[in-house]
Formats: structure tokens, C-alpha cells, sequence
């Protein structure tokens, strides 16, 4: 019976990139000159672990390159190697490496066969450069080969060695690999079959390894079940004969090798097995996320305590008199209650820490550090805070845009900081934290600030503002924020390409969130984003013009107001504005922009909602206020078609249909002409 093994493989590939943020994370870690013992395991496991689910699932090309990484691993662990910059630098290369292979392999994509061997060499140079190690390795070798010829291996697996995730067939294939492999199998503690458990290993096995495999190979081999076998290796002196008669119970083991087990994979490049898409896979992307044992224990409590409630309901409905009102009622407050908290909980599952999003920045800030000469410490707070996932996958970019701007524009370079007072080793600081209902995450440097008159004058320039304006220094700092804007000088790999903090404020706004900076020449800068904890539910005010039903976010309502008609005015080309409080406001009819018959078309007969955003303020012209709910958010574009303006859909309590607007992009809707009807025309 054959298994197909591309079942397994999005779960190899998700702990095999867990793997790599693990490496990263510990070579960071990593004092030059000192090889703490501990931290080398850890980052030699995870690489050990990537060789051999790789090799298991015939991924031969990373089985192959990873070797080469473990080796150097290895030499630093057994103290045979010193712990260099250039050594840490160019392991950190190859988890670059191997995370780039890993992704290609999962959208069945071509490896960078140039950039593979680039690194593969360098790894191998590397390793031989050490003379004296090379030296030493050489005549141990050669002893080796005078005087062993081979070794007695006694390996008998516990019982449990299937659950630990091991496979004696993946060993033994291993071994088959440093030499000529003969292996007697002992079948004595094998069960009779009554008794058989196929989850247990019952059978050992006496093996005659021919070859010049070194002790230290064939301890590589077992590394990952020593603790789950018995397990004695002894060497075999070159004068001793090999018998070669056998026993019936003795066999050859002749080892399938994995490319040939699994026809599908092309040996040559290590390519994965083929497995039916829909689309590519990101590495970035995660397919799922781990959930902690009392998440799901809490969800499974509330599920028992629905499923009484409801009992309880269906037994007051059997024979229901008016006497059975005031229990129903209490089942109806005990049902709701049972709901919302199921749905709290359900979304705490969602939740994840954001270290998720924090994790890349050591790395990034220890490389551009060295590539810009300057001297930083990061510091990180809060990185167990919890939001969305969905979030969390749509923060990443903005995040390294922001950390990437205060390397390159605000932090100084050591001899400007030390001519200023400042420490040479200067401070980025990533915090997040939960306040209200949102999360908040900080971008905090203390190098030399925003300078004011520079960005004023760029802004000029660039006819952003009037030559004339004079700004405050808090309206200064939002020019960084408008399109187009730059003050780099040079056009670099981290600056100057035209991609500005527009964007950056873009994606944030698309989530539902804000930027704020601040900044004070000479102290450094601050960027403040705040955030939805989730994006799959939503506190919104419903609003009604004519028969139908609309959700305006409660976070972009500023106040709702009945027109007199002493505050509306008509401004030729703009449309129809109203005074509040000294402002003039543009009105937007939203029977006009989505299409209706609104009860009446009186500005004065109607409520306004006074939205805000991205610092703009509109009225919102409807028939009336409903209640505010929480609402859970279904996608328009994945199960109709995108709608400008709408942001997603909802079902109510009555089971109707309410449309959500999006306030920045009805603002925008609204600018265009013709801008009526546009539900009906995208219908």
C-alpha cells in the first residue's frame, strides 16, 4: 500500500518556516567569539529538522543544501569552530536561502539555481578555510580507514518511536547512504498477531555498516530517536572477516530512495510533489493558526451551555401556555448571553500575539545597521499583545516601511551623533498595546527628528502647499503623509523610489485604522497607529433612507443633526453645503450615490450624519437613525462583486440585508461624475 505523501506536506513546509523564524531569531542571538553551546543546538535542530522532513519528502535539493549548514553548525558546536561575524552573517544568507527554496517549492516555482550555488559555495569555502581543522579532519579520516572498516549497529526502537513522528525505513535508508548496509532484523519481541498494535515498533534490527562512515555520521543518522531506542555502535577492525553466508531471518537491505518511492518528484531539481491549487501559496501567508488548549476549551464549555439552553427552549414549546411566558423570556436573555459570549471567545480564537509581525524586525535592523554604518539597538514591548489575524497579515508592510524610514531618515550616524551630545548607539523602540477598543503600535526612534524647515520647503517645491504658507509644526509633520512627497535626496535600495508614507497611511486607513506622527528636531520621532482589534466585526450605526437599510461605522460618526434651513447653502461646481459650528460641510445624498426612493428629498425633513475621514468631514443625508449593534462583516467581493463605496454586508436580526458603507470611499465616490445609481449600474 502506498501513502501519498503531498498530504503532509503544507504541514512540513508551515513548521519548516517556524523553523527558519527560530534560526533567525537564535543566530541574532548569537555572541561573536563566544559559542554558547545551547543556542548552536537550538538553531542545529531546527536545521536538522528541515534536512530531514526535506530528504523524507524528497525535496533533495534542500535536504542538500541544508547538509552544508549543519556541518558548519556542527564544527561550532563541538568547539572545532570559532563563532565569527562573517560565519553568522552568512548563515543568516543561507536561512534567506532556504526560505526562498522553501517558498518556490510550495508554488511549484523555479529555484534560483545562480543564487543556491552562490551561497552554497561560500558555506563550502567557508568550511575550508580553517586549515587546522581541515587538517585534523583529514587524518582522522584517513586512521579511520586503516584501521575500521566498518561498524556493528545494535538498534532496537521502543515501543512508542511511531508517535514521536520517526520511521526505522527513513534510518535505515540514511544509513544505506554512507556505505554498504546488512541488517539482520530481530522479530523475537513481535507480538502474535491478536495482540499486534500497528502504532508499535516491535521489531530491531542488527546491522553491518561496510564503509569509511565516520562515528560522528552515523550519530547524525539517530540523532532524533537516541532517547527512543536502544541503541550500541561498535567499530569493525579491518582484519576481521565479514561472513558471507546468511540466515534466513538475514537480509540485504536494498533502500528505495525517496525520488524513486515518489514518482512525482524530479530528483534533479528536488522539486515538490505536485498538488492541485487554486491559487499560490504565500510563505508569509498562513494557512492556520495555533490556538491555546483553554481558547478551545472555553468555546467547547459555551457550546455545552448553548446546547442546554436550547433543550431547555424546546421543552418550554412542547406544550407552551402563557403561565411559561416569564421562563421563556429568561431563556431568550440566557440564549443571548450564551451567544455573545460564544462569539467573544470564537473570536479570541482569531487572536494572535503580534510578535507574529514584530518577529522580522531584529533582522532587519541588525542588516541595514551594517549596511549604513550606524549603531542601533532595537527594544520591543508588547509583543504578547494580541490582535486579529487578518490584521496582523495586512500590518506587516506598513510596519517595515515605517521601521525602514526612521533607519534611513532619522537615525544619525555615529560621529553626528556623538558631535550632538547623543550616544553613539542609538534607540528604535516597536511598542503595542491595547487601549479601548483598538490596539495601538508605536515606531519610536531617538534620532535626529523631522526637520521642519527642510520638509516645508520640499513641500513648496514640490507645489504641495502655497510658497507663502506658514504651518504649524504639527501641520508640518502630516506633509510627509500626502502623496508624492519625499525629501530624500538620492534615489537608494531602502529610499527615494517614489513609494511614499501615502501609502503607508493608505493601507492603515484600508483597516480601519489612523497614523498620527510626532516629532521634535534634535529628540527623535514617534509614528502612532491605531487599529481594529478585528475586521470581522464591526460597531455600526444603522441608518435608513427609504426601504433600505444602511451600517455606518461608529468610529467615523462624529454626531447626527436635523438641518434648519438657515445652515444650508449651495455653492456653485461643489454642491449642496450646510454651516456647523463655522465650517462648511458638503452634503452627500446617499439616495443619489447608491440609487432608492428616500421618503423625502427635504434636506430639512431629514437627519444628517456628520462623518469624518482622513480629516475630512461630510454630511450624510437619510431618512432616519435606527439602533447601533455590533455587526459581523461578509465580504461583497467574494460573494457578489466590488462595490465602490460599500465596504461589505451584513444580515440583520429580520434577516434583511444591510450594505456597509465606506466613508473614505464614498468621499471619494462622491468627487466623481456621474456618481447616482451605482449599485443598480453595477447590477
Amino acid at each position: 500500500m502506498s501513502i501519498d505523501m503531498s498530504q503532509f506536506l503544507e504541514t512540513f513546509y508551515e513548521e519548516s518556516f517556524e523553523g527558519l523564524e527560530i534560526m533567525e531569531t537564535e543566530l541574532l542571538a548569537l555572541d561573536v567569539g563566544e559559542a554558547d553551546k545551547e543556542t548552536i543546538n537550538t538553531i542545529f535542530r531546527a536545521a536538522h529538522s528541515i534536512k530531514g522532513g526535506s530528504g523524507t519528502f524528497g525535496l533533495n535539493a534542500v535536504a542538500d543544501f541544508t547538509h552544508v549548514m549543519e556541518t558548519l553548525l556542527d564544527e561550532m558546536r563541538d568547539g572545532k569552530r570559532a563563532v565569527t561575524e562573517p560565519a553568522v552573517n552568512l548563515l543568516l544568507t543561507t536561512v534567506d536561502v532556504l526560505r526562498e527554496m522553501l517558498t518556490a517549492l510550495r508554488e511549484n516555482s523555479e529555484l534560483d539555481s545562480s543564487r543556491i550555488k552562490e551561497t552554497h559555495d561560500q558555506l563550502e569555502e567557508l568550511l575550508g578555510a580553517d586549515s587546522t581543522t581541515q587538517q585534523t579532519n583529514t587524518a582522522t579520516k584517513e586512521d579511520s580507514a586503516t584501521t575500521i572498516a566498518g561498524w556493528n549497529i545494535s538498534f532496537h526502537p521502543h515501543l512508542n518511536l511511531f508517535t514521536t513522528g520517526n520511521d526505522p525505513v527513513r534510518i535505515l535508508r540514511e544509513l544505506n547512504q554512507l556505505g554498504e548496509v546488512v541488517s539482520k532484523m530481530d522479530a523475537t519481541s513481535l507480538p502474535g498477531f491478536d495482540n499486534l498494535n500497528p502504532e508499535e515498533s516491535h521489531i530491531g534490527w542488527e546491522i553491518e555498516l561496510k564503509g569509511a562512515a565516520t562515528r560522528e555520521e552515523i550519530n547524525e543518522v539517530f540523532a532524533w530517536v537516541e532517547d527512543e531506542c536502544d541503541l550500541t555502535i561498535t567499530p569493525i577492525e579491518s582484519s576481521a572477516s565479514i561472513a558471507s553466508t546468511k540466515s534466513e531471518a538475514e537480509v540485504i537491505v536494498n533502500v528505495i530512495p525517496a525520488d524513486e518511492v515518489q514518482n512525482n518528484t524530479d530528483s534533479s531539481t528536488g522539486a515538490a510533489p505536485k498538488v492541485e491549487k487554486s491559487k499560490p501559496k504565500s510563505s508569509t501567508e498562513n494557512a492556520s493558526i495555533r490556538v491555546g488548549i483553554d481558547k478551545v476549551d472555553s468555546v467547547i464549555n459555551l457550546v455545552g451551555e448553548l446546547v442546554i439552553t436550547q433543550s431547555m427552549l424546546s421543552t418550554l414549546g412542547e406544550d407552551f401556555d402563557m403561565s411559561k411566558v416569564n421562563r421563556l423570556i429568561q431563556g431568550m436573555e440566557q440564549l443571548e448571553l450564551n451567544t455573545r459570549e460564544l462569539q467573544e471567545q470564537v473570536m479570541r480564537m482569531r487572536m494572535i500575539p503580534i510578535n507574529f509581525a514584530f518577529q522580522r524586525f531584529p533582522r532587519l535592523v541588525h542588516d541595514m545597521s551594517q549596511k549604513m554604518g550606524k549603531n542601533i539597538e532595537l527594544k520591543m514591548t508588547g509583543e504578547q499583545t494580541e490582535l486579529d489575524k487578518t490584521v496582523m497579515e495586512k500590518i506587516g508592510d506598513p510596519l517595515v516601511h515605517l521601521v525602514r524610514n526612521s533607519l534611513d531618515h532619522g537615525i544619525e550616524k555615529p560621529e553626528q551623533r556623538k558631535a550632538a551630545g547623543k550616544p553613539e548607539m542609538a534607540t528604535l523602540a516597536l511598542n503595542a498595546y491595547h487601549q479601548g477598543g483598538n490596539i495601538v503600535i508605536e515606531v519610536v526612534d531617538d534620532g535626529a527628528g523631522l526637520n521642519e524647515e527642510k520638509v516645508l520647503a520640499k513641500a513648496k517645491e514640490q507645489g504641495l502647499v502655497p510658497p507663502d504658507a506658514q504651518l504649524e509644526p504639527s501641520k508640518i509633520h502630516e506633509l510627509i503623509l500626502l502623496p508624492g512627497f519625499s525629501t530624500a535626496d538620492t534615489v537608494t535600495d531602502v529610499s527615494g523610489r517614489g513609494v511614499g508614507m501615502d501609502v503607508v497611511v493608505r493601507n492603515i486607513r484600508s483597516l480601519g485604522g489612523s497614523l498620527e506622527v510626532w516629532s521634535k528636531p534634535g529628540l527623535g520621532s514617534k509614528f502612532t497607529i491605531r487599529l481594529p482589534l478585528t475586521l470581522a466585526i464591526l460597531d455600526g450605526q444603522t441608518v435608513a433612507v427609504g426601504r433600505e437599510d444602511y451600517i455606518i461605522p461608529l468610529i467615523s460618526i462624529i454626531e447626527s443633526i436635523q438641518l434648519k434651513p438657515d445652515m444650508l447653502n449651495v455653492v456653485v461646481g461643489k454642491g449642496e453645503t450646510f454651516k456647523l459650528r463655522n465650517e462648511h460641510l458638503p452634503i452627500i445624498r446617499l439616495h443619489n450615490v447608491f440609487g432608492g426612493h428616500p421618503r423625502t428629498t427635504n434636506l430639512v425633513e431629514g437627519l444628517l450624519v456628520v462623518v469624518e475621514s482622513d480629516g475630512r468631514k461630510i454630511g450624510l443625508f437619510v431618512d432616519e437613525l435606527k439602533g447601533q449593534q455590533q455587526v459581523v462583516i461578509k465580504s461583497l467581493e467574494v460573494n457578489y462583486k466590488r462595490i465602490e463605496g460599500i465596504s461589505g454586508a451584513t444580515i440583520l436580526g429580520d434577516g434583511s440585508v444591510a450594505l456597509i458603507v465606506d466613508i473614505p470611499g464614498l468621499i471619494s465616490l462622491s468627487n466623481k461624475k456621474p456618481a447616482t445609481n451605482q449599485l443598480k449600474k453595477s447590477a
